[in-house]
């Protein structure tokens, strides 16, 4: 199920039955030299290599790394820190669990080059409470680590030292907005801040901080072997640089994870790559990016699968998670579904979220169950109107979006229920 595609993959020739150990990591994937030889580097120069490999972050918002590096003071009179967003709650997206799974010290080791990019000396990776097997075995890599000099005082004789902790969560969708996660990271009820500050002014304890996801990590030993020039040639977009880990669900013939060069294929063609649509049936939707993405019907797949090309077409690639739906499947059990998980992870800080996720959730209820009327599906494109872009974070759009989209491209299906030609 899992696969690669066009170039000799990054990540994904390394995933298999078992945990890759540090002896596999040195020996095989020329573990720790990128770090050495960022120990020989300025900040300066690592922040601007990872600038020009046109990095964006992989975890939804798209945000070059180098640039966000780059907003970290230079001097502090409070630690700076690291932290890597490793919660991947996002329905749909797996690819983080497996990175963590399979090649953990290619993450160690991509922290420990941007704490040193950055100075930080503390490093966190806040990791999805459901993810135990995930934690143990990056606890694991870590003593190893310890053990070999990688990590502690004076790693690899360069003179700095960095410290790296595993914190779980407690399986809290909103923990991945990166504000929530620090505040969860402190012993605080998760949900996220006001900004500014943003992070790299006041996150972690006071301190700078940059937040970055588990993919984005793994990007950077590859860039500082082999160069931000080699790293932004293999996307084949302007803007995006890398191979992409693609997780694909739903309704196809092969479900899994599948590498790509960025920007190099229409989403249909990664529906094609991944055994197509499944029974041989017909395509009906695509959720192109976690199910906070709006959908797309089949007529829409002829898009190139990266942030810009997506953005036009009035949906997004989130966190790379393609959601495939069939011809004969519900989509207003679909979106109710959605709802439902949104409704209940709000974290309740932002009124229009709080009460408009549930009143969302309640109103396609009583559609599905035969007690729609008319007015509902204005009803609930107006409360989508009053959630999206006033929220102090993306999981009122995220629930918003979807809702909105789902009424307007499929609208014969809700009426079919308030008719009540179809029930729940």
């Amino acid at each position: 199920m899992i696969m690669a595609q066009q170039h000799e993959p990054m990540y994904i020739q390394y995933f298999n039955d078992e945990c890759r150990p540090l002896s596999f990591y040195l020996e095989k994937m020329n573990g720790y030299a990128a770090s050495k030889k960022a120990f020989g580097m300025s900040q300066d120069d690592i922040i601007n290599e990872v600038k020009k490999s046109n990095l964006r972050g992989r975890g939804g918002a798209g945000f070059p790394t180098g640039m966000k590096w780059g907003f970290i003071p230079k001097q502090s009179a409070k630690p700076k820190y690291l932290v890597c967003n490793a919660d991947e709650s996002e329905p749909g997206t797996f690819k983080d669990r497996d990175l963590m799974r399979y090649t953990p010290h290619l993450l160690i080791e991509g922290m420990l080059i941007a704490a040193f990019a950055v100075g930080a000396h503390h490093g966190y990776i806040y990791i999805r409470g459901e993810y135990t097997r995930e934690a143990k075995l990056l606890q694991i890599a870590i003593d190893e680590a310890y053990a070999k000099g990688y990590l502690g005082k004076n790693v690899q004789g360069s003179g700095f030292d960095f410290d790296l902790t595993v914190h779980r969560g407690a399986g809290a969708y909103i923990c991945g907005e990166e504000t929530g996660l620090l505040n969860s990271l402190e012993g605080k009820r998760g949900e996220p801040r006001v900004k500014p500050p943003f992070p790299a002014q006041a996150g972690a304890f006071g301190g700078p901080t940059v937040v970055n996801n588990v993919e984005t990590l793994t990007a950077v030993p590859y860039i500082i072997n082999k160069g931000g020039e080699w790293f932004s040639a293999l996307g084949k977009v302007e803007k995006s640089g890398g191979t992409r880990i693609i997780c694909v669900s739903g309704h196809v013939n092969k479900p899994g994870l599948y590498e790509i060069n960025a920007g190099s294929m229409t989403v249909r063609q990664i529906i094609d790559l991944a055994g197509g649509v499944l029974g041989g049936k017909k395509l009906k939707a695509v959720i192109p990016g976690g199910s906070s993405a709006p959908v797309l019907t089949a007529d829409e797949i002829d898009v190139i699968y990266d942030i810009e090309p997506l953005m036009k077409v009035g949906t997004m690639m989130g966190s790379a998670a393609m959601m495939v739906v069939s011809e004969d499947y519900c989509m207003v059990k679909l979106i109710q579904r959605i709802t439902k998980f949104y409704a209940h992870e709000s974290c309740g800080q932002c009124t229009p979220c709080r009460e408009g996720c549930k009143w969302m959730e309640d109103v396609l209820e009583r559609i599905l169950h035969g007690k729609g009327r008319e007015q509902d599906l204005n009803l609930l494109l107006d409360i989508t109107d009053n959630i999206a872009g006033k929220t102090l974070c993306a999981l009122g759009d995220a629930a918003a979006g979807p809702v909105a989209s789902f009424v307007k491209k499929f609208k014969p299906e809700f009426e079919a229920y308030i008719r009540g030609e179809k029930h729940g």
